[in-house]
């Protein structure tokens, strides 16, 4: 499949979330296509690891910008950074995520911490950079980092599956204005991972990948070998993607079919849902 003609040598990537997992893997990627890498994340020695080891790859400029993307001021300020440097990202990853195990009635504080993050985050990330690169007349790539909990929004972890909705809303969004607009050459795109041993996981316990998880170098392979589509939905070493199919086409029958909520998880639907997987 061709390469998005965003991924060329010489053009800058930014990256939010870039200190660790998915966004350090991608940022060494674009790094090796010869992409000049801005590295956004929270202040920290992670972030200065990260900006070296990209930098030790290949002969191109590497920068590490301290940004908290829940701050439309401190993400404006990234965005000046970038236009003093030569302009507007030729790919803006917008990937700064945390889970925090929060639920229904956690308190409102871890709320606003996932939703700053993960949903204002990228509401701010668009809002800063992708009029730039509209302007600019250039091929460009805005990626947004999603998740099959915000599909799917399985019981438990709520905030999370609520930033991550509407990650995937605003990206729809985006999407449906960058189409409209004649002659645009930017596209947007939604990256679903599958299972991936990212350091969420391992805040979760988990010392060692679990057999059925990808890495995070995979799963951005993934990515940019389907950087033409805008459902970008990553299978991984123990869900594929028919089965993943199933799950969601499952999860919209909830409304279709007028079945209580998350059906897929009632003790009533329990073997519908088997047979319904079983094809």
């Amino acid at each position: 499949m061709p390469q998005h003609p965003a991924l060329s040598p010489g053009r800058a990537a930014l990256v939010t979330g870039a200190a660790s997992g998915l966004g350090l893997a991608a940022a060494r990627a674009f790094a090796g296509l010869g992409m000049n890498v801005w590295l956004a994340d929270l202040p920290g020695e992670a972030l200065e690891a990260a900006r070296a080891e990209v930098a030790a790859l290949a002969a191109v400029e590497v920068r590490a910008v301290p940004t908290d993307v829940g701050s439309r001021e401190a993400v404006a300020a990234l965005r000046e950074a970038m236009l003093a440097q030569g302009g507007p990202p030729a790919v803006l990853m917008l990937n700064a995520g945390i889970e925090g195990g929060g639920t229904l009635f956690s308190d409102l504080d871890l709320w606003h911490r996932i939703l700053d993050t993960n949903l204002w985050g990228v509401v701010n990330g668009i809002g800063a950079f992708v009029p730039g690169m509209i302007e600019a007349g250039r091929p460009g790539a805005v990626i947004v980092t999603g998740s099959k909990q915000g599909i799917t929004t399985p019981p438990g972890n709520t905030p999370y599956n609520v930033s991550k909705a509407g990650v995937k809303v605003v990206t729809e969004a985006l999407a449906h204005d960058l189409r409209g607009r004649a002659g645009c050459p930017v596209s947007a795109h939604l990256f679903i991972p599958g299972f991936v041993y990212t350091g969420l996981a391992r805040a979760r316990g988990v010392a060692e990948k679990p057999e059925g998880a990808w890495t995070p170098e995979e799963t951005i392979a993934f990515l940019l070998e389907r950087l033409d589509d805008f459902y970008i939905l990553c299978p991984d070493n123990e869900t594929s993607r028919a089965q993943d199919e199933r799950r969601i086409a499952w999860a919209a029958g909830d409304i279709i079919e007028n079945r209580p909520a998350l059906s897929r998880w009632h003790p009533d639907h329990a073997e519908a849902f088997r047979r319904h997987m079983a094809g």
